[in-house]
């Protein structure tokens, strides 16, 4: 325990606490009142993690991780530190207490990791700490490797019992990171320059179909030049404003010929390209390979074409300016990107910019290429004319979108910088949520149930006009501006903005109870309302028992504290539902998954790219859920719909793993993977999958979705009377 302080030093110490804080709080000391978890610590695992204010080696706080029962699983409070630091050996040292650890271990955990993988790992597994045991110290020393990214600090327990973890002291060769000197930030030339701040100065002449093709080619070599060539990779130039330079010269180019010279002067400017000795081919079983097929067919001069091979056979290889790989996902993390957000409006340079950036992201780190409508390759220059033209900020963003769309993935969208198309889509919202159903534009539930009367509109009823148009009609012209995966998404979007205006009043027609209506109807500024994008949200339990000894959990309001109580409470059930028409609250597909399987059972693996190797895609091992002893034998009965996205989509994965799950409901959204976020000039924020996500056996996910076992959509009749018409059957089929 920590030392009594006489009382006439209180105020002394006080006084050098305050002047020593530590940088990072491993001692568990500082934390936000009513949250389980000290300031910085994350979760790892599904076991309950909290405070301790009873049982601490000092100070008020121990922290406690308790499997509740459980023991198939684990449990692990983790703290991430930069690795900016230098030395030869790293040490974690903690106390810990213990207290019925069995079918496993308790231990302190160490890791180091670059941008993709890990480098150092111990977790104390080998010294097998089992069983009741009080405060003792534990000690880990690993190699400080060179190209460390960060540090995880971390206490684990796996199996069953209950481990107390305090007072963690981490230190490099000795010394103390609390009060070790950090490396100073490498100042980067590309930093230096702002030259163009203020704008790129570039005006087009028109745009013949000559100097389109020479804006697309320029646009390839810019970004191919930017992921490969060293000097761009390296952070000595400022690769925006590269292409600013370059273009008032291209711009002028009188021939192919003359714009092939001014291109190779153009790369011999950044100096020789030194040799690579690490550069690989690209693998044989490589899933998707990069496509340099451009430089072959764009009719370029032989010199300018061994020039940019060259480049690419010594590609700069490790850490990149511009671009890394997320640790241990592998999830593209797009670096040193200025989004120029003081310039909502980009001038024609940087609007051009936006186009090149975005359509080379897209070609080298996008998982799902070969998975669009159009052919990439061809997109580049179709957009050139609509970037360069566009007359103002609402068709800037509109191009944006459209461009967005193209990649055909949910999680990609314009999610900020769209201002003025939020504009135009209205800012009064009607009093009611509408879904497609049967086709058609249906009321569905009322976000202030006082309003209903005030509407009249009845849940079920038929919206088919709006403003005199109908609604089929309304969501042609809007198709291209939802980007999504599938049609269930892009309707699933479409529908809640249908009935927006900038008029406090529309007029409208609707089908109620078979007869023909028409009615102005009053509309509600947003924060007037109770609204909801998808479902409405609530903190109830998790789940529940219904008639016919049937268990129901939802996902969107699952903690990982429900798990034990879960399996304890359906251990006995006939069946088991598992509703996941929403996003899950927590992560559960192993904590939760492995419950359904007897066995260990591979349900998902992964396509990652190559940041050596841009445009290079290879598969990564199945995961697997992990064997239960004590699974679940009866039914489960999985339902999903067009709301199940992302993580949940990944979820239904793991629980169609299940030795005895069938899945129904409607295709999903068609979005899976780890997200990328990509900002351009004007304050845009877009987003990708950043990973491809495939069932064991090579099948796809993107775009198709969770494919369902059985197809159950709800009815218009079913919205009428009230009915769950999806929750109905999943009983019906466990019953039977």
């Amino acid at each position: 325990m920590k030392h009594l302080i006489v009382l006439f030093l209180i105020s002394l110490s006080l006084s050098c606490n305050a002047q020593q804080t530590n940088k990072f709080n491993l001692d568990f000391e500082t934390g936000t009142p009513g949250k389980p978890l000290p300031e910085g610590w994350m979760k790892w695992g599904s076991y309950s993690l909290d405070k301790d204010t009873a049982v601490a080696h000092s100070g008020k706080y121990a922290v406690l991780i308790n499997s509740d029962g459980q023991r198939d699983e684990f449990g692990s409070i983790a703290y991430r530190i930069p690795a900016n630091y230098e030395g030869s050996f790293i040490q974690l040292e903690g106390f810990m207490k213990t207290q019925e650890v069995e079918h496993g271990f308790a231990g302190l955990l160490l890791r180091v990791d670059d941008s993709e993988t890990v480098l150092a790992f111990d977790n104390m597994e080998s010294q097998k700490v089992q069983g009741t045991q009080d405060w003792e110290k534990y000690t880990i020393r690993l190699p400080f490797p060179e190209g460390a990214e960060q540090i995880y600090v971390a206490g684990i327990l796996v199996g069953k019992g209950k481990a107390w973890f305090d007072d963690f002291v981490l230190t490099i060769d000795g010394k103390n990171v609390q009060t070790l000197e950090e490396k100073k930030d490498q100042v980067f030339k590309a930093d230096l320059d702002k030259t163009f701040d203020k704008g790129s100065g570039i005006k087009f002449p028109e745009l013949t179909e000559g100097l389109i093709t020479n804006l697309e080619l320029l646009g390839r070599i810019w970004g191919f030049l930017k992921y490969h060539h060293p000097e761009a990779s390296q952070g000595n130039y400022n690769w925006d404003y590269e292409l600013f330079r370059i273009l008032p010269k291209y711009l002028e180019a009188s021939d192919p010929s003359n714009r092939d010279q001014i291109l190779l002067n153009w790369i011999a400017q950044y100096g020789p390209i030194p040799p690579c000795k690490k550069c690989k081919k690209t693998d044989r079983d490589a899933f998707l390979k990069p496509d340099l097929s451009w430089i072959k067919d764009s009719g370029v001069s032989s010199a300018l074409a061994a020039k940019l091979n060259e480049v690419y056979q010594n590609r700069r290889q490790g850490k990149h300016f511009y671009i890394r790989m997320a640790p241990n996902v592998g999830n593209p993390e797009f670096l040193n990107e200025n989004a120029y957000a003081d310039m909502p409006y980009p001038d024609e340079g940087f609007r051009l910019l936006a186009l090149y950036k975005y359509w080379n992201m897209i070609q080298y780190f996008f998982p799902y290429k070969h998975l669009m409508d159009k052919n990439w390759n061809d997109v580049l220059k179709a957009y050139i004319p609509i970037f360069i033209h566009a007359k103002d900020e609402l068709e800037y963003e509109l191009a944006a979108v459209q461009i967005i769309g193209d990649i055909k993935d949910t999680h990609a969208n314009l999610w900020s910088g769209n201002d003025k198309i939020q504009e135009i889509r209205g800012r009064f919202y009607p009093p009611f949520y509408t879904q497609f159903i049967e086709k058609k534009l249906v009321v569905t539930d009322y976000y202030n149930k006082e309003l209903e009367t005030i509407a009249e509109l009845k849940l079920g009823d038929v919206i088919t006009h709006i403003n005199g148009k109908t609604t089929e009609s309304i969501v042609s012209s809007l198709w291209e501006y939802y980007p999504a995966s599938n049609d269930a998404a892009k309707l699933r979007d479409i529908s809640t903005d249908l009935l927006r205006s900038n008029n406090p009043k529309i007029s409208i027609q609707y089908v109620s109870d078979g007869q023909k209506k028409e009615k102005d109807l009053l509309l509600y500024p947003r924060d007037s309302l109770q609204i909801y994008r998808w479902y409405r949200k609530d903190d109830a339990l998790s789940y529940k028992l219904l008639e016919g000894n049937i268990g129901y959990i939802t996902l969107k309001s699952i903690k990982d504290k429900d798990i034990a109580g879960i399996k304890e409470s359906f251990k006995n059930a006939k069946g088991i539902i598992i509703d996941i028409r929403n996003y899950p609250s927590t992560f559960v597909p192993f904590s939760l998954g492995s419950f359904f399987v007897s066995a260990s059972t591979p349900f998902v693996k992964f396509t990652k790219g190559n940041l050596d190797n841009p445009g290079e895609f290879i598969f990564t091992k199945p995961l697997e859920i992990p064997k239960s002893n004590n699974s679940f034998r009866g039914k489960l009965v999985v339902i999903v719909n067009e709301f199940s996205q992302s993580q949940a989509e990944y979820t239904a994965m793991a629980f169609r793993a299940g030795d005895n799950t069938t899945i129904i409901g409607s295709t999903t959204a068609g979005a899976d993977g780890n997200v990328s976020t990509i900002v351009l000039p004007g304050g845009l924020k877009t987003m990708i999958s950043g990973i491809g996500v495939y069932y064991p056996d090579g099948k796809e996910t993107q775009r198709l979705g969770i494919v369902p076992d059985l197809e159950i959509k709800p009815t218009i009749a079913g919205i009428k009377n009230g009915k769950d018409e999806l929750l109905e059957r999943a009983i019906a089929l466990i019953s039977e």
